[in-house]
């Protein structure tokens, strides 16, 4: 295995692990930032108020870009790190 071919691998697997994160991270910050919004202008500061609904939010989108995350996950194994290790390059 070149260098060359070591960090190609490790620039795709950084960018496979941003794309499988965002839609949790970007679900995780619009929550943060609405409940937030919601205890300011109520002046009710509740810790487990921000916790649940982040919390579901979060299992739910999970649940539903699962196929998703998986999908990208086996390309990069079958494309990428299988023919590597089978010593294909």
């Amino acid at each position: 295995m070149t260098d060359t071919l070591l960090y190609d691998m490790m620039r795709a697997a950084l960018w496979i692990a941003v794309q499988i994160s965002a839609p949790l991270l970007a679900v995780a910050l619009v929550a943060g930032v609405v409940i937030g919004l919601l205890q300011a202008l109520t002046s009710v500061q509740e810790a487990t108020l921000t916790f649940v609904p982040k919390v579901a939010l979060m299992i739910a989108v999970f649940w539903v870009a699962m196929g998703f995350m998986t999908a990208r996950l086996v390309d990069f194994f079958t494309m990428g790190i299988i023919p590597v290790v089978a010593g294909g390059n």
